[in-house]
């Protein structure tokens, strides 16, 4: 059968979630805002996860008019009971949420190391675990998590960050395993760096792990092993996990979509 055939025309057929329920994590700002307002644009109606109630204020108010609609929950996801419940009922759910510290092994704080695994890592899971009753109960699915080029790669500096994420990949690869006969899809977007207020952040930390300025920052150590030299915008990042929620990516699961400028060509 041509992709003629499969896909009923010459061209891809645009996204329509009209009746679908989306939940996004870390909603607020960022992937995860720029996630909400797409998968609304397409007709979802999104539950934003985050525990900003400024940053869900503002999403909202950005939402007005589109196909769908985006319903603020305030949470955190270090409640993980709250968050399994929060994803009962769900179509579509998009683990986005992240945090991030810079320090070397032996200066990581183990109490922030294990926020970042239970954020990252445990809550994706429990999310999952959440929407997986009624996903198989319908015959259909998406789990799209939002990985990093260091779900793939290590960086010195990133251990709670890196092993997250590492954790993330092969939970999304088993929730794939486990979907497919029940028509669940679950997979990776894995971008560099985006622009976002975690990479600000990030430029400032490393500026001081390595002293030198914030502009040396990006150029020297961010965007080194890139061969695009610039950062990702997050609407791009949010375009590819529309993609793994439409049709045509129906046979796509168990992978990693990499959005890294070339990082990992190395």
């Amino acid at each position: 059968m041509t992709a003629h055939n499969v896909l009923g025309g010459s061209q891809a057929p645009s996204l329509d979630l009209g009746g679908r329920t989306a939940l996004v994590t870390g909603a607020a700002g960022g992937i995860g805002r720029a996630c909400a307002l797409r998968l609304a644009a397409a007709g979802a109606r999104v539950r934003a996860l985050d525990r900003q109630p400024e940053g869900l204020e503002t999403l909202t108010e950005q939402a007005r008019g589109l196909a769908g609609t985006v319903e603020p929950h305030l949470l955190d996801l270090t409640d993980l009971d709250a968050a399994e419940a929060a994803a009962a009922g769900t179509d579509i759910l998009v683990n986005n949420a992240g945090l991030q510290l810079v320090r070397p092994i032996e200066e990581f704080p183990p109490e922030t190391f294990h926020t970042v695994l239970t954020v990252m890592l445990e809550a994706p899971f429990r999310l999952i675990r959440g929407a997986l009753p009624h996903m198989y109960g319908q015959g259909w699915g998406r789990i799209v998590n939002v990985s990093s080029v260091h779900g793939l790669r290590a960086s010195a500096f990133k251990s709670a960050y890196v092993a997250a994420k590492h954790g993330l990949e092969g939970l999304s690869k088993t929730a794939a395993l486990e979907g497919a006969p029940h028509g669940v899809t679950s997979n990776c977007v894995n971008p560099a760096y985006v622009r976002t207020p975690l990479v600000e952040k990030q430029l400032a930390d490393q500026a001081a792990a390595h002293g030198i300025p914030r502009e040396r920052v990006l150029t020297e150590i961010l965007l080194r092993d890139s061969a695009v030299k610039r950062l990702i915008e997050p609407e791009e990042v949010a375009e590819a996990v529309a993609y793994l929620c439409g049709p045509a990516a129906s046979f796509v699961t168990g992978t990693s979509l990499v959005l890294d400028g070339g990082w990992t060509a190395h």
